[in-house]
Parts: C-alpha cells; sequence; structure tokens
C-alpha cells in the first residue's frame, strides 16, 4: 500500500472518529424536546368581551308633517336647544292660500245657511197658516239642515288648513344638543308617506350607552348591574367603566351569528365620549384570588400516540367528561395527569381539582422535528382533544 492510500485512510478513520465523538458529546438532554410552562399561583378575572357603539340614553327625531321648501333655518350642528325654541321654518305662502280659500269657502256657506235658516223659519209660518204643502214645508227645513252641516264641514276646513300652516313653524319638542342636521337652506322636503327626519336631538349627553353585541355562547353568564370596563380608539389606553342595564331578549343573526343586544349605562360628565364612537368592552363576570393557575396552551397537546381513557382507570366506570388531561415533565418523559378546571381568562385557566401543584412543569409543545406539536392554543375548549 502506497503512502498516499495510508495517509488517506487515517484522515477518514480520523473524520470517523471525531463524527462519533461530537454525537456522544452533543446527545439531547432527556425531556428538552419539550416546551414547557410553569403551573403557577396568582389572580384571575373571567372576564367576556364585545363591541358595541355609544349613543345618547335618549335621542329625538324632530319631523315634519307638511311638505315644502326650508326656508329660514335657525341652529345647526351641536348647537344647543331647549324645549319650544324655533328651529326651522318652511315657506308658508302654499298653506297661507289653502287657509284664505277655506276661509272664503266658509263665509260663503254660512251665507247659504242663514238664507236657507231664513226660509225655513218663513215656511213653518206658511205651514202652520196651510199656505204651503208639507213637502215643501220638509224641503225647506231639509235644505237649511244640510247648509248647516256644510258650514260645520267649512269650519273643520278651516281648522285643518290653518294647523297645517301652524306645521310650517318647527320648534324642538325637547331641550337638548342637536347632533344631527339632515335639511338646509332652500331644500324641499316632501312628507308623504313617511315623516322625513329633519334634525336629531339628543336630550343628555352626560349620560351615554353601550349597545353591545354578545356572543349567545356568553350572554347567559351577563347580569344586569354587572361592571363593564370598556376603551375607545380614540383615547387609547383610557379606561372607561359602565354598568349592565338591560339584556334585551330580541336575538340578532347575522351569517348564522347569534348574539343579543346588550345595553350598559355610561356616565359622561366631562364629554370626552361622543355618540357613534365603537366601545371595546369587558364585561367583569368574577374575579379568582390565589389560584392555582394553568396556562391554557397546556389544554391543547397531546402526544401523537394519546388515547383518551374511556373508563377510569382500576374501575369500570365510565372517565368523567367534565375532567381533561394535561402532560406533566416528569422524569424527562410527559406523564398525563386528569384534572377539572373552572374560570378561564385568554392566558390561563384556573384549575379546580386535580394532582397538580405550584411549580410543577406541563407541556406545551414538542419541538422535535420529527414529532407533530397539538393543536391550536387557545382557552379551554377550543381544541380538538379537550378529553
Amino acid at each position: 500500500m502506497t503512502r498516499r492510500r495510508w495517509i488517506m485512510l487515517v484522515v477518514v478513520v480520523l473524520l470517523v472518529g471525531g463524527w462519533f465523538a461530537w454525537k456522544a458529546s452533543h446527545k439531547p438532554v432527556p425531556g428538552s424536546q419539550y416546551k414547557t410552562a410553569e403551573v403557577t399561583r396568582g389572580d384571575l378575572s373571567e372576564v367576556i368581551t364585545a363591541n358595541g357603539v355609544l349613543n345618547p340614553v335618549r335621542v329625538v327625531s324632530v319631523g315634519t308633517q307638511v311638505s315644502g321648501t326650508v326656508d329660514k333655518l335657525y341652529v345647526d350642528f351641536n348647537s344647543r336647544v331647549t324645549q319650544g325654541q324655533l328651529l326651522l321654518e318652511l315657506d308658508p305662502s302654499v298653506y297661507a292660500a289653502r287657509v284664505a280659500a277655506s276661509e272664503a269657502s266658509l263665509a260663503n256657506i254660512r251665507s247659504a245657511a242663514a238664507l236657507q235658516s231664513a226660509n225655513s223659519r218663513r215656511s213653518a209660518e206658511l205651514f202652520k197658516q196651510n199656505y204651503i204643502s208639507r213637502q215643501d214645508y220638509e224641503t225647506a227645513q231639509a235644505s237649511a239642515a244640510g247648509t248647516a252641516a256644510q258650514v260645520h264641514a267649512a269650519e273643520a276646513q278651516v281648522k285643518q288648513d290653518r294647523t297645517n300652516l301652524g306645521y310650517t313653524v318647527i320648534r324642538s319638542p325637547v331641550s337638548g344638543v342637536v347632533i344631527a342636521r339632515s335639511v338646509d337652506l332652500g331644500q324641499t322636503v316632501a312628507a308623504s308617506f313617511t315623516t322625513p327626519e329633519l334634525f336629531k336631538i339628543a336630550r343628555d349627553l352626560t349620560k351615554m350607552q353601550i349597545e353591545a353585541a354578545v356572543a349567545e355562547a356568553d350572554v347567559a353568564k351577563v347580569r344586569v348591574g354587572q361592571r363593564v370596563d370598556f376603551t375607545v380608539d380614540a383615547y387609547g389606553s383610557r379606561g372607561f367603566t359602565g354598568t349592565v342595564a338591560q339584556v334585551r331578549l330580541n336575538p340578532v343573526s347575522q351569517q348564522n351569528v347569534v348574539t343579543y343586544t346588550v345595553i350598559v349605562s355610561v356616565a359622561n360628565p366631562d364629554g370626552a365620549l361622543l355618540p357613534g364612537m365603537t366601545a371595546n368592552a369587558s364585561f367583569l363576570i368574577s374575579n379568582h384570588s390565589n389560584s392555582l393557575l394553568l396556562p391554557n396552551a397546556a389544554l391543547s397537546w397531546k402526544p401523537t400516540d394519546y388515547k383518551p381513557p374511556s373508563r377510569v382507570p382500576g374501575n369500570h366506570s365510565p372517565a368523567d367528561p367534565s375532567m381533561l388531561t394535561v402532560f406533566v415533565l416528569r422524569d424527562a418523559a410527559p406523564q398525563a395527569v386528569r384534572i377539572k378546571i373552572g374560570a378561564s381568562d385568554q392566558d390561563n385557566s384556573e384549575v379546580m381539582s386535580g394532582p397538580l401543584k405550584a411549580g410543577d412543569k406541563v407541556i406545551i409543545a414538542d419541538t422535535s422535528k420529527d414529532k407533530k406539536t397539538g393543536a391550536n392554543f387557545g382557552p379551554p375548549g377550543t381544541g380538538p382533544n379537550r378529553k
């Protein structure tokens, strides 16, 4: 064998030995492929979240019963008004002409009624003296009664026309702030089958309410009087507080998603909250102090070969469906533990019973390349492996 071949053989032997040496020195620590989280003790607040729109508690829509052109406009957006204050006037010329015509018609009918009444009295005297027939007498009486009825009808028409003329002047029905104006000078308002809306007046902007859409899965936890914390995008992290005032029984279904409207009363003494703002609300369901807290991610992870128990070990009774299985890392291997959980938030769940204790390392993921990790992490009930 030549010297060159001996050198190549030595190099190969050294490379192979070096590889085995490196492999031995970098042998993975047992259990290092598992990502774990620690079971701790702490405080937990159970909340449900919902979005809603801020609105004044009382909003009055001001409309008109007659059509016409806007002749005078006295208020604008954000104007403060008092009850009875003049808001708008429509052009009254058409309705004034109708009043004049109906009054003239009434005067004409009253003249005819006076004549028929005199004829009725004369026919009565002539009938007593047998100068006219009963038929002529009754005809005169009927004519007098008919013209008297026409007088009442004409008077009613005059009253109606005067009322319509009065409707051309729009006054505020309540005291408050104008938050919407739908007309402008010169605009024609048509009151046909529906009453057109001219203004919206908020009675008191220091008292607001949130109309929050709560999912049907959460609405059973909402009670009147519950505290509600919320934020609005306009003020960033500034927090506001309200109280549940009403849970409306009318469900709203959109794309097969059912929600219920929950009214939250909100005090707005400084006027910071404006109508139409979107509120991100959190309904406080319960507070739990010094609870044993399990990371929600541990509820999702299961070994690939894990099979949920159908019966309690050492017993022929079926497994309790309320008990969940999590895996604790003990002796570098996952060990199944059956627990029951209670309240939850976005990160943790309260452990109600089971052999877990503070400081235990629960497995939340498998970082090895040849093994699959668990399902999506999330609150209890969101993963496919809850048993």
